[in-house]
């Protein structure tokens, strides 16, 4: 039953805990440049994502923002102890965005957005130290948002709309340490699920005193995951009553948690310069635990303990030119896992990271954005309790070095 517990317990928590300690902000290419603020600036049909309570202030009637990004990311591990080392060689990640508005009258907005918030692959070498907690885990998810914008009063709209998400994982990792079958190949547990679904909401508010003050909040829900119909296979087991599995598959179900989150933020406009500061809070202390249910009956029930963490954003924009817009901004992202819970799918502590960006009009209607980001992950030297041999822990330590870059460019179109 322990063989079968920790199956769970690394597969599935190794997905969610990814999208959390993993997440890149690439929701817009206009304000991932702003150091990923955006709850106070309307620039575009972005602010669907950032703030639902925006579209009603829009200029144009018809709005589009369509984009794209490639994500590069790289972790390194060493245990100087053992003198053992290990990189990831992961393949790019293309998160995607398209959001729409469209206004009804001068009060009334109402748009449709499609994001791609996880969605990402890290890839450790075969075999490697750690290939018993992970040798290839790949993430994807889609939501999609339709969204209603307001204007209550002169200074203050709001909006808001349900979110549904549509999700994905595969995961593979060797059964333990040592297990091989009879020709030497290391013992395996692939995990695959597709089609998941999860429905949340969300729900926002602006205050503009002034034309040059903006302050808005936003509030998106906790959304579960509903994993019902998820495969898991075993291979190069070797034909032994001693062997804690055979060579097949077995279905398994979970909810895997996506915390809420709550954004507060200012933006203050100054001829032609712009200044933004966002402040978002991610309760990850919903994560408390991860239950599973397999197909034999057998219950797993893990406590995750992860925290509540906090993100400081803060962005500029400048026009230097009635064509081109320059941007620049930062960000400090908290880490949600607490120590004794760092696996090699999580292997990051605190961030810090720095973002620029343009926009150029190509034409009344169109404009060109491009983007790019560098995260520098604080180095983590902390381990991974959670794996059982004999039913004792195996601690997994060691310290881990990792950074991303994001490019992206996208298109706006407006009439």
């Amino acid at each position: 039953m322990n063989k079968i517990k920790l199956l769970g317990l690394l597969s599935l928590m190794s997905a969610m805990a990814y999208a959390g300690g993993y997440r890149v902000s690439t929701q817009s290419n206009k304000q991932l440049a702003m150091g990923h603020t955006g709850v106070a600036v309307v620039n575009s049909a972005d602010i669907l994502f950032f703030n639902p309570a925006g579209l009603v202030h829009l200029e144009n009637k018809f709005n589009l923002s369509v984009g794209g990004f490639g994500v590069v990311s790289q972790v390194q591990y060493q245990n100087t102890e053992f003198g053992t080392f290990s990189e990831t060689d992961s393949p790019a990640g293309t998160p995607i965005y398209l959001y729409a508005s469209y206004a009804l009258s001068d009060d009334l907005a109402v748009g449709l957005g499609i994001y791609t918030p996880y969605g990402s692959n890290v890839t450790w070498p075969t075999d490697w130290q750690g290939s018993h907690l992970v040798n290839e885990i790949e993430l994807s998810a889609i939501f999609i948002q339709p969204t209603i914008s307001y204007q209550l009063f002169d200074s203050v709209s709001i909006g808001g709309g349900p979110i549904l998400a549509i999700g994905g994982v595969s995961f593979n990792r060797n059964v333990n340490r040592t297990l091989t079958d009879e020709q030497g190949d290391r013992s395996n547990i692939a995990i695959e699920d597709s089609g998941v679904t999860g429905i949340g909401w969300t729900a926002g508010l602006m205050f503009t005193p002034t034309d040059r003050f903006t302050f808005g909040v936003n509030y998106r829900s906790l959304i579960n995951i509903d994993s019902k119909e998820g495969e898991a296979t075993f291979t190069n087991f070797p034909n032994s009553n001693l062997s804690p599995f055979r060579d097949g598959t077995s279905g398994f179900t979970a909810t895997l948690p996506l915390p809420a989150e709550l954004t507060i933020g200012a933006s203050y406009k100054w001829d032609k310069l712009l200044l933004a500061f966002d402040y978002n809070r991610a309760f990850w202390s919903e994560y408390e635990s991860l239950d599973l249910v397999f197909e034999n009956g057998v219950q797993s029930i893990n406590p995750r303990n992860y925290k509540d963490a906090n993100t400081y954003r803060f962005g500029a924009q400048y026009e230097a030119t009635e064509k081109l817009t320059i941007r620049a901004g930062y960000y400090f992202d908290e880490s949600p896992v607490q120590s004794g819970f760092f696996a090699p799918e999580t292997p990051r502590g605190d961030s810090n990271n720095y973002t620029f960006g343009l926009s150029y009009q190509l034409n009344p209607k169109f404009a060109l954005d491009a983007s790019f980001l560098y995260l520098k992950f604080n180095e983590v030297n902390e381990s991974y309790n959670g794996y059982l041999e004999g039913g004792v822990s195996a601690p997994f330590a060691g310290a881990y070095q990792s950074r991303a870059f994001v490019a992206g460019i996208g298109l706006t179109y407006s009439m």
